[in-house]
């Protein structure tokens, strides 16, 4: 009996079925020590500061907020009933691990924190096209603009 996400030939059918994007020219670049590097959160919790609009309900909402290294009035934007806001309501660095990345960047572990860090809604619509021809790139140039060598990749 095959335990579900275990049955790897199961697995691999489904993976083969898949689309991958081409990319004509990829790039490749030799990353920065961690300790010298600049290291950013970007999250799909759909995070917003208190009292601002957030995100939309659906899977429309393709946009992401910007959020300043010192914010944490931060509220979690993910609707689903299904989901347990309990972690984020004890402690943000459950969803957005800043404090940490402040003691790293402290110890030396880290060269720098960035001076912000971008959130998306992890709601997204079936081709993705949106946040992967749109918001996504525009993210990361803002990110390279800011001199951002590592992303931290969260979700909810």
């Amino acid at each position: 009996m095959a335990v579900f996400g275990k049955d790897e030939v199961t697995q691999a059918k489904f993976a083969a079925s898949m689309a991958l994007p081409e990319f004509e020219s990829p790039s490749f670049t030799q990353p920065k020590s961690l300790g010298d590097a600049k290291v950013a959160i970007v999250t799909t919790a759909a995070l917003h500061r208190e009292g601002a609009d957030g995100f939309e309900l659906g899977d429309d909402d393709y946009h992401y907020e910007t959020l300043p290294r010192d914010a944490r009035d931060l509220a979690i934007g993910h609707h689903s009933v299904n989901f347990d806001r309990g972690g984020f309501a004890a402690d943000i660095n459950v969803v957005y691990p800043i404090d940490r990345l402040e003691e790293m960047a402290a110890n030396g572990t880290i060269g720098a924190v960035a001076e912000n860090h971008y959130t998306f809604a992890g709601n997204q619509s079936d081709t993705v096209s949106e946040i992967r021809l749109d918001s996504g790139p525009l993210c990361a140039k803002t990110m390279l603009d800011e001199g951002v060598d590592i992303v931290l990749l969260t979700g909810t």
